[in-house]
């Protein structure tokens, strides 16, 4: 199955993804869309590789040139031009956040909705500060304290994606019930607040959560933790995962699709939502305050 590093410029490379595609299913040649623009055509290839941008104003241009004249789509790739270089909160964080973290955040920030399948550790979105410092400060060996206390910043930062004015994040987290048994040392209370902290944003009108018992029955969330990450039409969605080399990203309908499919298993796998949220509260109740 493919995969890609995203670069940088995360906006401008979905950007020129999405042209490129539309320039294909009207079926002309790179020459032919150039020609048609009164452009040469390295313009319009650096344009689809993310090498260049385009104007905001070109967009519809280019778009009738290849038959799309719905007013969502042609919106949608104007804000996605307009969006493409402006700087986001993240980038204060700037050789402290890896790229690909900051690809992912990029895309986060984009998103209309995320599907998480977490089998090792609660999501970032919904995390405490406390416990993102101690699963941070476990990961990251090589960081200082410091270090450790910034990246649990941008973790927490990121969460205002779920209550944002406008388009509020859904987001549907499966945990693997494992997760929700980890101690802290003699730190309890940690993994308390945690667990409260599941509680309460269960009740956000975009977030589901669902927990993963120990007995259920073998399913696709086996192969590995995933983000399933989409956008508003026609923007394709993208997924992220991580293992030894680092995080990648699975584009391209047919594979989207698969994972798709996945997390569809993985959630009629899990508990429903009222027993994830009893089985969340009888845990907590279990532990030492």
């Amino acid at each position: 199955m493919p995969t890609v590093s995203l670069v940088p410029t995360v906006r401008r490379r979905r950007l020129g993804d999405m042209l490129r595609r539309l320039r294909q299913d009207a079926g002309l040649s790179l020459d032919a869309a150039a020609t048609a623009m009164g452009w040469d055509s390295s313009k319009l290839s650096r344009i689809e590789n993310a090498k260049a941008q385009i104007r905001p104003p070109h967009i519809s241009e280019l778009l009738k040139q290849y038959g799309v004249t719905d007013p969502d789509v042609v919106a949608a790739l104007e804000g996605l031009a307009k969006d493409a270089s402006k700087k986001g909160w993240w980038q204060t964080y700037s050789g402290l956040v890896a790229p690909a973290y900051a690809d992912y955040i990029s895309l986060e920030s984009d998103a209309e909705s995320v599907r998480v399948y977490a089998p090792l550790l609660v999501p970032g979105l919904l995390q405490t500060g406390a416990y993102a410092r101690e699963t941070i400060a476990a990961n990251a060996i090589t960081r200082t304290p410091e270090e450790v206390t910034a990246l649990a910043e941008v973790r927490l930062a990121r969460q205002v994606v779920l209550s944002r004015p406008e388009r509020p994040l859904k987001l549907w987290a499966v945990i693997d019930e494992a997760v929700l048994h980890r101690r802290f040392s003699d730190r309890p209370q940690i993994m308390r607040d945690q667990l409260q902290r599941l509680i309460d944003v269960a009740d956000s009108p975009g977030v589901t959560i669902q927990i993963m018992p120990l007995d259920a029955t073998p399913h696709p969330g086996g192969a590995g933790a995933f983000d399933l990450v989409s956008f508003p039409a026609p923007q394709p969605s993208v997924v992220q995962f991580e293992n030894l080399k680092g995080t990648s990203y699975v584009e391209g309908t047919d594979d989207v699709t698969l994972y798709e499919e996945g997390f569809a298993q993985i959630v009629a796998a899990a508990l429903p939502v009222s027993d994830s949220l009893a089985l969340i509260t009888r845990l907590k109740e279990g532990l030492p305050t």
